[in-house]
């Protein structure tokens, strides 16, 4: 639809229109896209070239449009790739990832080229440079909340693990990922894609576009100074099979310094040969990659090329960049379009791959999870033989994995070294050397790298994707995993779709760690998880048996759209709760598992399962001095938040479900209330906020090399003389 004056309605607050174009005539009658095709025939065209070129420049003055009219914003990375993102949308591929959260804007621009952004009610140019950096509007990095966008990206090194998990779940659909010389400085990039390859060579739908524009953030980039013939045996070295480099000086005809150039001040003429150069390298990277070769392309152009600035200054605007600017003004001016090439660009776009990426992309759309069928649950006779809580959850680990080929559960540090080690011999170690011995086989469902941002990383990943999914680790190592974990369920809280929850099972916590020291001992990670409980969708459980990690992983199964961490011992442990107990603590956030009569009454309330022994000690103690104690198994500390302390109403999928002042009272009502946990003690928050109680909190310290749990604890002083020592006298 077009108003009046001839300018497309669309194009609604577009500040500067070309007047004519080199090229426009011969080369733009049609839509290089005709009608009811979903992209061009021949990559070798002309034409089709030439609108790419349009594509690419109107990509670029969009995002700079529409991050000067903030004066804030990234354009100069993405501005450096337009030509690929452009060629990509040309030949019909809209599942398109990234790793750089910087080039949000340039895929804002990209998404509103194909009326995905009109699923938020953003239709024009001057919608998106209003709600641009707003709340509920489009976010400073991507997120899950923008229509037609696979993935989040902020932190650099993840986004190559959504492209990976994306790609094994549909194996028919390309996934291309723009990954920055600046974020290959991470070594996750490359080792887990390693380790992907390794595991799955016969998935090869994902394609690593890397952006080699010699820039980081503030300075060149670390890789800046590789020679081409480097840096194409750097990505030979580790594994890929194709390697397709196109480097925009071999076109240059501005004469312009150094081994980085951009492509924008080319002549009429080189622009169209630069172009037709990334259009076919595109093509030929994706049917090599859709055809079985771990494939690679490589685009070296200047950072910033067509924006105000080039090298690390067109990283982001400042204050003094607004539409106003001189630089800002000059370039639009530089990059405008007449309006006949706007609307061929929108109608391109706008057919690729049959439509808007928003109706298109396989993530705007669930995907169909097996029926698990009845859970093989055993219910254990409390006070009967010690259990070991994760060997038992394994039974059930095996059953969703028989059961969902999908499923994948990993683990770095070993599953053998978490209890559970019969989940290996059941489901596989995949690995290329078939080895019974070691349950390995190249067709297996248990991932085992040794970086925990791996393992995290393909879990989250596929989980955000649609898929079951389980990320098993030491709880000390927890840590190194956490980054992409926690960007997944921040998506997931703001996700327009439902998605199974992302779950993890920490194990061989801090107390078990006696033989191997301070360096086995960092129980830390739980202050960082109470923390994200603020969030709304954050569930860190902790069951204190065998019976009660079941019913726990039943409820985390049944989520959606959660981060769900469970945390237990691999050693042997008394069967102390039932399942409906459990059940009920689910909803409750605890359960009563000891009380003993007196006349003052100390409550414990405890998080875990190893610092349950002293606290029983504690309250034989406390009796022998005729106090009474009521221990307490806080199994969900999530639930005993007062809804206003988290954000969940905001979140998709919200989950409004916290202990009302009775139903606390009624758990952890008494004289004195003392909080324990062999981790760390900001778990026992939500109960410090609410309890009027005298109370006070004992909790994890230091680590020690010692003989084993009880001496760690002794140090940490969580033993049973120093827990009935404090309750008695605060019972006072």
């Amino acid at each position: 639809m077009t108003v009046a004056s001839g300018i497309p309605a669309f194009c609604e607050g577009i500040q500067y229109f070309g007047e004519t174009l080199p090229g426009l005539d011969k080369y733009g009658r049609e839509p290089a896209i005709a009608t009811g095709k979903k992209a061009i025939t021949n990559p070798s065209d002309p034409a089709s070239a030439f609108q790419t070129m349009l594509g690419a420049d109107a990509l670029r003055y969009l995002t700079l449009q529409v991050t000067a009219s903030k004066a804030s914003g990234h354009p100069g990375g993405f501005a450096s790739i337009a030509d690929g993102i452009a060629s990509l949308v040309m030949l019909g591929y809209k599942n398109i990832i990234t790793e750089v959260g910087h080039h949000a804007p340039g895929f804002y621009s990209n998404m509103f080229l194909d009326r995905s952004l009109e699923d938020m009610g953003i239709e024009t140019v001057q919608q998106m440079r209003d709600r641009f950096r707003e709340h509920q509007g489009l976010l400073g990095h991507l997120s899950g909340y923008i229509p037609g966008l696979l993935n989040p990206a902020g932190p650099l090194g993840q986004g190559q693990h959504f492209a990976m998990a994306a790609a094994s779940l549909h194996r028919d659909t390309l996934f291309p990922v723009t990954i920055g010389d600046g974020g290959i400085g991470e070594p996750y990039v490359m080792s887990s894609i390693s380790h992907f390859h390794t595991a799955y060579p016969e998935i090869t739908n994902f394609l690593p576009i890397f952006v080699w524009n010699g820039h980081s953030q503030e300075h060149h980039s670390m890789v800046s100074t590789k020679p081409n013939q480097e840096m194409i045996e750097y990505w030979e070295g580790n594994g890929f099979e194709e390697v397709i480099l196109v480097n925009a000086k071999d076109y240059d005809d501005a004469n312009q310094p150094g081994d980085y150039v951009d492509s924008t001040q080319f002549s009429f003429e080189k622009r169209l040969e630069f172009t037709q150069a990334v259009l076919e390298a595109t093509d030929r990277a994706a049917k090599s990659a859709m055809g079985g070769k771990l494939t690679v392309l490589i685009v070296k152009q200047l950072k910033g090329s067509g924006v105000h600035e080039r090298g690390a200054k067109a990283h982001n605007l400042h204050k003094h960049h607004t539409l106003d600017n001189e630089e800002i003004v000059s370039t639009l001016q530089q990059r405008a379009l007449p309006a006949r090439a706007w609307e061929l660009v929108r109608t391109n776009f706008e057919r690729a791959s049959g439509g808007s990426a928003s109706h298109q992309v396989v993530t705007e759309r669930e995907l169909p999870l097996p029926d698990l069928g009845k859970l093989p649950l055993e219910e254990l006779p409390v006070g009967g033989e010690n259990k070991v809580a994760t060997t038992t959850m394994g039974e059930l680990i095996i059953h969703v994995g028989q059961k969902d080929p999908n499923f994948v559960i990993s683990n770095s540090d070993g599953n053998a070294a978490s209890g559970i080690s019969n989940v290996n011999q059941a489901l596989k170690i995949i690995h290329p050397t078939a080895d019974e011995t070691y349950s390995q086989a190249p067709q297996g469902q248990v991932y085992e790298p040794l970086s925990e941002d791996a393992c995290s990383g393909l879990a989250a990943s596929l989980a955000l994707m649609g898929a079951r999914t389980l990320w098993s680790s030491y709880e000390t190592f927890a840590i190194n995993g956490l980054p992409i974990w926690q960007t997944v369920t921040q998506a997931m809280a703001e996700l327009r779709r439902p998605t199974p929850s992302t779950i993890t099972l920490f194990t061989a916590g801090a107390l078990e760690q006696g033989r191997n020291g301070w360096t086995h001992q960092r129980p830390e990670i739980e202050n960082y998880i109470a923390a994200m409980m603020r969030n709304g969708n954050i569930f860190p459980l902790f069951p204190p048996d065998s019976n009660s990690i079941q019913v726990c992983y039943e409820w985390a199964l049944a989520t959606k759209n959660k981060g769900i961490t469970i945390t237990a011992s691999k050693s042997p442990l008394p069967v102390r709760s039932t399942f409906e107990q459990t059940r009920q603590a689910l909803q409750d956030g605890a359960m009563v598992l000891h009380e003993s009569p007196g006349d003052k009454t100390v409550v414990f309330a405890v998080v875990g399962d190893m610092p349950l022994i002293p606290v029983y000690e504690a309250a034989e103690q406390l009796k022998s001095q005729g106090i009474g104690a009521k221990i307490v198994s806080v199994v969900s500390p999530r639930r005993l938040y007062r809804p206003h302390d988290t954000a969940w109403e905001i979140c998709s999928e919200p989950d409004g479900n916290f202990l009302d002042d009775a139903g606390f009272e009624r758990l952890f009502g008494g004289d004195a209330l003392i909080g324990v946990t062999g981790g760390a003690s900001a778990m026992l928050e939500p109960l410090m906020l609410r309890s009027s109680a005298k109370r006070d909190t004992f909790a994890w310290k230091r680590g020690e090399t010692t003989a084993g749990a009880s001496q760690i604890m002794a140090i940490n002083g969580l033993t049973g003389k120093n827990l009935a020592k404090r309750g008695a006298e605060l019972a006072q």
